[in-house]
């Protein structure tokens, strides 16, 4: 078993604190579920993997850290089948195999949970987990049997006759995990699986897996927040550039130190030392409302926020609660049934989505691969996406390429777009550099206000950190953000003042400063009542 020794070791190879880089070739004492021995990956251009190492002790949980473009998606879909290695060799519960697709992995005993969840609104839980899965019980009462069986055995507490579209994303997320034991899974792989959770669902989850465990399966995560690995698992391998650096007991280090064997810095905090908000209001939003066109509850309902230059507005929320509503409304990708939208003193309610843009909106979609990127063209035409009549990317309706590529480079070398070249492909960038891009070419049009959805989401420490300091570069001179994250220590951390959306409604302004996660968490999921919610006056209150 390796772990980091913080000791004075002269003759140890050491990063910046000192902590020594242990041998990662000792192997764990217990039987092993999952031992993949040298592997490496090759793709043009690329070695995703490099003789790497992974050994994961049965009936353990096992964490995967990294940088974005660190190997580790590359790592996992091997061991799930969905690419085959160049060299090594993968042995589960001791016996070599070789997975051709997916199908075999399943065989094997091996499930995925995917971070973007494939599952059918329309449809109910049962005929969720069934889909693809028909000859193992049926469709009938047989399954409904054997999906109450496992979700009894693990505590995930699913209902089959559900509809997913009544479903928050926690339980969402436990019907993923259904389908994959469902199918016989004894090794579960989840990817980022607290990637969109509030602290409780948080919670909640890391007791589902340590259920799991106790009756003997093993689970691997991927995840880049530190704090939550070392919460919930037992050993963790670190992987940087391809190769494993380290595992470590989890219980034997500090999220530091996680960091810098990650990326050689140290962990990066998103809190602001300064307040730099003015009086000049930048973007008013009075009384929106936004009907559902399939005749439910309205999908937002008389929204009013204030954002002022130099101030980050965050908004908290558990997912699927009218944030992306709200961002397509102030977008015009929706038009409000009531209700105005101002920017300084332009009304942009019913305007269309390019005059938005070109008139001072940045936008960071949270979904970076549908709403931000052709992922198949080269990043100097990704650098002009909504921006294509403004210079340098155009003079109207004429393009000007040489122009777009000159600023593209510029961007590449400002935000530390880590890249071979600007021709490449946006899709072959990791996601933190691909984020980087989107977050410079927003910023290249002087906004005079930045919508940024979920800006750091599944990024690495480093991307996360250089992100960070944007934000608060472009605050401190003068820009107003519209900040929505499901990070609530990011939250917290930028924000100025803090909104909760629940059901389509906002709650009164919390106080980053006093505020916890936790209290944000309640409040997210409609567990404080008007009584005993945390505002900014009763913090200001229970302060005197």
């Amino acid at each position: 078993m390796c772990v980091i020794d913080t000791t004075d070791t002269p003759d140890a190879p050491t990063g910046v604190s000192g902590i020594a880089v242990a041998d990662v070739t000792a192997p764990p004492s217990g039987a092993l579920a999952v031992d993949l021995d040298g592997i490496t990956k090759r793709f043009p251009g690329v070695v995703a993997n490099k003789d790497l190492h992974l050994q994961v002790e049965r009936g353990t949980i096992h964490a995967i850290v990294g940088e974005n473009g660190a190997g580790k998606s590359t790592l996992m879909k091997i061991l799930y089948g969905v690419q085959r290695p160049d060299e090594g060799t993968i042995r589960i519960n001791g016996d070599e195999v070789s997975f051709s697709s997916p199908k075999d992995a399943i065989k094997a005993g091996v499930g995925m949970v995917f971070q973007h969840f494939m599952l059918a609104d329309n449809l109910t839980v049962l005929e969720n987990v069934v889909l693809g899965a028909e000859k193992l019980h049926g469709i009938g009462s047989k399954a409904r049997d054997e999906i109450k069986r496992i979700s009894d055995a693990y505590g995930l507490g699913v209902r089959p006759e559900m509809m997913v579209a009544d479903l928050g994303v926690g339980a969402r997320q436990r019907v993923e995990i259904l389908k994959v034991l469902y199918r016989g899974a004894k090794i579960l792989i989840l990817d980022e699986p607290t990637a969109v959770l509030v602290p409780q669902e948080v919670d909640e989850l890391f007791g589902n897996l340590k259920e799991m465990k106790s009756e003997g399966l093993t689970v691997l995560f991927i995840s880049h927040k530190l704090d939550e690995v070392r919460g919930v698992a037992d050993d963790i391998t670190v992987i940087r550039r391809g190769t494993t650096i380290d595992r470590v007991k989890s219980s034997s280090v500090t999220s530091k130190q996680l960091a810098e064997l990650m990326v050689g810095s140290q962990l990066p905090t998103p809190e602001t030392q300064e307040s730099t908000v003015t009086d000049r209001v930048v973007m008013q939003i009075t009384d929106v409302t936004l009907a559902d066109p399939a005749g439910g509850p309205a999908l937002l309902s008389d929204l009013d926020l204030t954002i002022h230059a130099g101030e980050v507005l965050g908004i908290a929320g558990v997912e699927g609660n009218g944030q992306a509503e709200l961002v397509e409304t102030i977008l015009g990708m929706r038009r409000a049934d009531a209700g105005t939208v101002v920017v300084e003193n332009d009304d942009i309610t019913a305007w269309p989505t390019r005059r938005i843009r070109e008139n001072g909106i940045g936008y960071i979609p949270e979904d970076r691969h549908r709403h931000a990127l052709l992922l198949g063209a080269p990043l100097w035409e990704n650098r002009m996406l909504g921006h294509q009549r403004q210079e340098p990317a155009g003079k109207g309706w004429r393009l000007t390429p040489k122009a777009a590529k000159d600023d593209t480079q510029r961007i590449v070398e400002a935000y530390d777009v880590r890249t071979p070249s600007i021709e490449v492909t946006a899709g072959s960038l990791s996601g933190g550099n691909q984020q980087k891009l989107i977050f410079g070419r927003e910023m290249s049009h002087a906004p005079r206000v930045l919508v940024a959805a979920h800006p750091t989401r599944g990024v690495d420490v480093g991307a996360q950190s250089a992100i960070w300091d944007h934000i608060k570069d472009a605050r401190r001179e003068g820009l107003a953000v519209l900040l929505i994250s499901a990070d609530l220590d990011e939250l917290i951390g930028l924000s100025d003042t803090i909104r909760v959306i629940l059901r389509g409604k906002l709650s009164g302004e919390f106080d980053p400063k006093t505020v916890t996660a936790e209290q944000l968490g309640a409040a997210m999921t409609g567990a404080n009542t008007p009584e005993n919610a945390t505002t900014v006056d009763a913090q200001e209150e229970a302060a005197r």
